[in-house]
């Protein structure tokens, strides 16, 4: 089984040598999604507005490759200060709800000037 790249103009265009989703068999991983629109710029309105554009990116990339929110069993997301975590949190559980959310890891880490909040999803299609 040979490996699949997947690639959307619905969602930014990636800035390095990396596809925005990779698959084989039925395991998607969608690269990290930030608050970029598919224009390439930063969305304004904090970590919110970032939050609700880089799921609307992950969603883009996983229809790209025959997939959808359903299909995420875990998302690694990435915050640059932990004050917005609340904010991202409220968001993300709009797009997740518990119980059945997938499994998540959240950090704090530093990102690209600008930029708030990254994502990448695991999925399984099917």
């Amino acid at each position: 089984m040979d490996r699949q790249t997947f690639r959307t103009d619905a969602a930014p265009q990636p800035v390095a040598s990396y596809s925005q989703a990779c698959g084989k068999g039925d395991v998607l991983a969608v690269a990290g999604q930030v608050g970029v629109d598919p224009s390439g710029a930063v969305v304004a309105g904090g970590v919110a507005a970032q939050t609700e554009q880089a799921l609307r990116n992950v969603q883009a990339v996983l229809e790209a490759a025959g997939a959808s929110l359903a299909d995420v069993v875990r998302m690694d997301c990435y915050l640059t200060s932990f004050d917005d975590f609340a904010a991202f949190n409220e968001v993300y559980a709009r797009w997740f709800p518990a119980p059945d959310a997938p499994t998540r890891t959240t950090v704090v880490v530093g990102l690209a000037p600008g930029l708030l909040v990254e994502v990448t999803a695991l999925a399984v299609r099917g």
